[in-house]
């Protein structure tokens, strides 16, 4: 495996626990050792040639231009490290996730060792927002030819790998982490009826397109006054808008994104929502909208590059946000979310009785493994 770490990889990997594979783990931007993946043989401590060198970390916080340009006196090569550990384990195959981070740092090392087989595992935006700036182009074209196997979390990021050079089997579209414990998350599913809550993903930035969202609540104050309205990871830009907006202020909850809100904690907020938004301009298959399916709360989702068809069928067991900016589409979709009371019903008798059981911990680790076990050494 090779990863930064990332709760979405924790996940991932931990499908292959007591699954007969020997993992070992390169963390590609370093970092501590990960106790959540004690099973694994995890390679850390190899970026600074000196750890304790004093200075250091000033340098990086203050001057981070020349810190740039003088880091190999302080950084051990990720390629040759890299290299090093591949001739020490001897790998039957390499898995890299996430192309700019752990694709094109090695690929000169895999072009080398042509005979090892390389996984690829797409994620977000890593092909649909990247593939718009002509350096991350340039990667991509080079990595996908060299990668012999893939795995993508929707069927847009298949055919756009293919556009760029990807000619190796592809193992399958699974949700990033892996599936989730259905079980586990059932005593926190409300009823319908128990439900008045308006939860909102709050990204913004360079994807995210939490503000329209907003600005469509804003317009349909007037019927949204009996509805708590949560935002749920809101960054400083988003937090700054609500600052200046005339939402219900009585009934908003923020959560910045800055207070690592526990997995848990949001599993419960899905339960107890009556309706999810999340909005953005890239993305792959959202987790925290298959969160909401699980959880039984009525997904509203954008649709970039028809990733969130995959699993979002309009008016069926959802709405898709066609135009991220759009406020007034928008705001029609919520409308509708709020005021059909019969679709309520649909969307969340479809989503608990039958989209969910896709989602499945057990079912998706078995497939998994399976498409693992089917690479030709």
């Amino acid at each position: 495996m090779v990863s930064m770490n990332s709760i979405h990889f924790q996940r991932w990997t931990d499908q292959l626990k007591d699954s007969g594979h020997e993992v070992f783990w390169f963390n590609i931007r370093d970092g501590g050792y990960s106790e959540k993946l004690h099973w694994v043989k995890q390679i850390t401590g190899w970026k600074l040639k000196f750890p304790k060198l004093k200075g250091r970390v000033f340098v990086k916080k203050r001057l981070p231009w020349l810190y740039n340009k003088l880091s190999f006196l302080y950084e051990n090569n990720t390629a040759k490290t890299f290299e090093k550990v591949l001739l020490e384990v001897k790998p039957d195959v390499v898995h890299s996730f996430v192309l700019y981070v752990s694709c094109a740092p090695i690929l000169k090392v895999m072009n080398v060792y042509a005979d090892i087989k390389w996984i690829y595992s797409s994620w977000g935006s890593d092909l649909f927002y990247f593939q718009q700036n002509p350096e991350y182009l340039k990667d991509i074209k080079r990595v996908l030819p060299r990668v012999n196997y893939l795995f993508t979390d929707c069927n847009r990021d298949v055919e756009l790998a293919k556009k760029y050079g990807f000619n190796g089997k592809v193992l399958g579209v699974f949700p990033g982490g892996g599936g989730y414990s259905i079980d586990t998350f059932e005593a926190y599913i409300q009823p319908l009826e128990n439900r008045n809550a308006i939860l909102v993903k709050g990204y913004q930035g360079r994807s995210g397109r939490a503000i329209p969202v907003l600005k469509a609540l804003e317009a349909l104050s007037e019927i949204i006054n009996d509805f708590q309205i949560i935002v749920l990871g809101a960054d400083d830009e988003v937090c700054t808008f609500v600052k200046q907006s005339s939402l219900i202020k009585s009934n908003l909850k923020i959560y910045k994104k800055s207070d690592m809100l526990p997995h848990i904690e949001v599993i419960k907020l899905m339960g107890q929502a009556l309706i999810y938004i999340g909005n953005s301009n890239s993305d792959g298959m959202p987790n925290t909208l298959l969160e909401a399916i699980i959880m039984g709360a009525f997904p509203i989702q954008s649709n970039p590059g028809g990733a969130t068809e995959d699993i979002i069928k309009h008016k069926k067991n959802g709405l898709l946000i066609q135009d991220c900016e759009n406020v007034d589409s928008i705001f029609k979709l919520i409308e509708l979310a709020i005021s059909n009371q019969s679709l309520q019903s649909k969307v969340f008798k479809t989503n608990q009785e039958d989209v969910k059981f896709t989602l499945d911990r057990n079912i998706i680790k078995k497939e998994v493994i399976s498409k693992y076990n089917s690479i030709k050494i």
